[in-house]
């Protein structure tokens, strides 16, 4: 089973399509590091959010030299002054940020005109970039009901999808739970933005699935993502409890999670957003979860 809506964007193509930045500069007379590395081994491929290196002290660049260096093909929510940085070292920009919030999203009209500029700079940067995907929050329900949020919801993205089909650009709405991190989010299960994506009706309006928010806010991970998956079009992974590493400690077993997702013929991207746990070293911690989704 394959899913034509998520794009393939590989390498090549955002090199090419950013346009030349020059060579690299050489730091204290090293010589310059190589664009990038070989992807990681298995049938999915990953990247990182920046969440990935707390603990170690890396500038934005040092983050990219290190996550192409173990085989990550992409940044997610990154804006477009850091591409030309990603693109130096073969990284694609992924999950590209919109202007909607958590708690200021487009489940509320009052958002809406100030969002809807920013997202449409963010498609266009998108794709100048190759960036396959742009962002989208549904925002806090703040006495709002569900049906009343996904309306405007419907309203906010069926003005905007015809730019993103134009584009070639997919808008992704995160799917957050509201039990633990983010109290009060509208889009905090795979039913609302299932229903979000058929009322909108666009092969450019997917779901980011984050992997640890539904856990906690309905489990069931993968026969949710085997039935669901022609809806989503990135993923997220972190450990739970504790949105940290997923290790033997955890109660999610990412090596089923990442074999169910790989044999759905998924060609997009699965990016960690885990905060390493306090005294592990993020680079060997990264390494080891990588190797954990090489499947």
């Amino acid at each position: 089973m394959n899913n034509p809506s998520s794009p393939s964007i590989g390498r090549r193509s955002f090199l090419g399509t950013l346009g030349g930045i020059g060579a690299a500069a050489l730091v204290g007379g090293s010589l310059p590091q190589p664009a990038s590395a070989a992807p990681r081994k298995g049938r999915l491929r990953q990247g990182v959010c920046l969440g990935v290196f707390r603990g170690i002290k890396l500038d934005f660049e040092g983050q990219c030299r290190e996550a192409a260096r173990l085989g990550a093909v992409a940044i997610d929510l990154q804006d477009p002054d850091k591409f030309p940085i990603m693109k130096k070292y073969g990284l694609i920009p992924t999950e590209v940020r919109g202007g909607s919030g958590i708690k200021a999203g487009i489940n509320d009209k009052k958002n809406h005109a100030e969002i809807d500029a920013k997202m449409r700079e963010a498609i266009n940067a998108a794709a100048a970039a190759g960036a396959p995907n742009v962002i989208v929050l549904a925002g806090d329900r703040q006495g709002l009901t569900d049906e009343q949020g996904m309306d405007n919801c419907v309203l906010f993205l069926n003005n905007i999808k015809k730019l993103a089909e134009d584009k070639g650009v997919t808008l992704s709405m995160e799917l957050l739970n509201s039990k633990v991190n983010h109290p009060g989010y509208m889009c905090d299960k795979t039913a609302w933005g299932v229903e979000l994506c058929k009322r909108v009706n666009s092969p450019r309006f997917k779901l980011l699935y984050d992997i640890y928010h539904m856990q906690i806010m309905e489990g069931d991970i993968i026969r949710t993502i085997q039935q669901n998956f022609q809806y989503i079009d990135h993923f997220h992974t972190a450990g739970n409890p504790g949105r940290n590493e997923f290790d033997e400690t955890q109660e999610l077993n990412y090596v089923g999670i990442c074999k169910a997702i790989a044999d759905l013929g998924y060609k997009g991207i699965i990016s960690h957003e885990y905060t390493p746990s306090k005294g592990k070293d993020p680079l060997e911690t990264l390494e080891k979860m990588m190797k954990i989704c090489e499947v």
